[in-house]
């Protein structure tokens, strides 16, 4: 067993039940207040750690490492340390926080500087991302796809149940959650009718998971599925918005463009992949057999639930989705051996998202394209309204968490508002 995840351990930090972060997660982030510059942290309850703070006060000081990194506005240096220097960092916080230890408790000078509140902090994007790739790894979600559009006994594409489709995405336009979003703009393509310029009529959420790079290779080097998550730091949530009106008319010949590169939402947290550990499940019997470097042992994929809610502007939010992570029928460890097995290098803080993650039922579907069926079925909402797709003034909001032995580890709220076009 990892040892910071010991489901016997408990904090004298405050938890409230049904927290996402116990003493057992120990995530990191990237915060700052009006009298602190950008650093890390990681949470316990609802209080922020200011992991800078810590390090100057000496209580990294045996674990032989530059604790400079925790002064930096990402947490990419702090990855590239290596798992070896991050455990032994998230085995040290666990050990401070436990609810026996002494070392802190007693000194107030030190706690008030430490501790935040995370009301009154603001959370920052976690990660300098200089690459983003985007797959598309859900059976349920490519087949309901390839269902709508194209012919309902071959929904998916014939490459599909070979390799891992993905395509390279936009870095820059990845936001914190929290941070609003404007309906995009672009072409559409009305039925019989020539193409017109204007705010997106049909918005939409994808319900995502992300995994970040920890450690980089050169190009020309390939990423086996065996050695993956040891390049694997962590996971977080994602949403990838989308344009579906703006899609369907730009995607063919070469895929996604504007439709999918005006934003995207991740949760302010990274997850370690150690804390997921006690989520592990089996992965699909992929059928036809996949080709050796795909092949993988053991159980690569997380039984994470995934919930999906739309909250109105003034209004009471609606739970429109109810997933898992386990639904996936290409693993983390096989997208990332698939994306680097021409060489492809990879950098600390490259991202790559899953694509939507759609279960085996209509209330598990993972966009709104699927839950309405292409506007055919809307869903009624609270206030008496419905949504076919993502309307101004609607908050998306994101949530994640795994249970096991009764400790729940989640990721914090990923939440996006839309605003009007500009």
């Amino acid at each position: 067993m990892i040892k910071a995840n010991n489901p016997a351990l408990s904090s004298w930090i405050s938890v409230p039940s049904n927290s996402d972060f116990p003493i057992q997660n120990i995530p990191f982030g990237i915060f700052q207040t009006s009298e602190k510059t950008a650093r890390m942290a990681t949470i316990i309850g609802d209080t922020v750690i200011d992991l800078a703070v810590l390090a100057q006060a000496g209580y990294f000081k045996d674990l032989n490492f530059d604790t400079k990194v925790f002064e930096q506005s990402y947490i990419n240096d702090f990855m590239a340390l290596g798992k070896s220097v991050t455990r032994a960092v998230r085995d040290r916080i666990s050990d401070l926080f436990e609810k026996n230890n002494t070392e802190l408790p007693g000194n107030s000078a030190l706690l008030a500087d430490l501790l935040q509140p995370f009301g009154s902090v603001q959370m920052l994007l976690p990660v300098q991302i200089g690459d983003y790739t985007d797959f598309y790894s859900s059976r349920e979600h490519a087949t309901n796809v390839g269902t709508m559009f194209r012919d309902p006994d071959n929904a998916l594409l014939p490459n599909w149940l070979h390799l891992p489709v993905g395509y390279h995405g936009r870095a820059s336009s990845i936001v914190v959650s929290g941070t609003d979003i404007h309906r995009p703009k672009g072409q559409q393509k009305p039925v019989d009718a020539p193409p017109v310029y204007g705010p997106c009529k049909l918005l939409d959420f994808e319900l995502e998971m992300a995994f970040v790079i920890g450690q980089q290779t050169s190009m020309g080097e390939t990423i086996s599925t065996e050695a993956a998550e040891d390049y694997i730091f962590g996971i977080t949530l994602f949403n990838d918005w989308s344009a579906r009106d703006i899609q369907k008319w730009e995607y063919i010949p070469l895929g996604p463009f504007l439709a999918k590169n005006f934003a995207s939402t991740i949760a302010p947290w990274i997850v370690t992949l150690d804390a997921v550990e006690p989520f592990r499940t089996d992965g699909y019997d992929q059928d036809p057999e996949v080709l050796p470097y795909l092949k993988y042992e053991g159980r690569r994929n997380y039984d994470i639930k995934l919930q999906v809610a739309i909250q109105p502007e003034n209004g009471v939010e609606k739970v429109v989705c109810d997933s898992n992570f386990k639904h996936m029928y290409w693993t983390m460890t096989q997208q990332l051996a698939h994306h680097t097995v021409n060489g492809c290098n990879v950098n600390v803080g490259d991202m790559c998202a899953s694509g939507t993650i759609s279960g085996p039922t209509p209330d598990s579907y993972g966009s709104m394209l699927e839950i309405s069926w292409r506007g055919t079925k809307p869903v009624d909402m609270p206030d008496g309204s419905q949504r076919k797709f993502i309307q101004d003034g609607d908050t998306v909001v994101m949530r994640g968490w795994g249970e096991s032995k009764g400790v729940r580890i989640g990721f914090g709220a990923c939440s996006g508002k839309i605003l009007p076009t500009t």
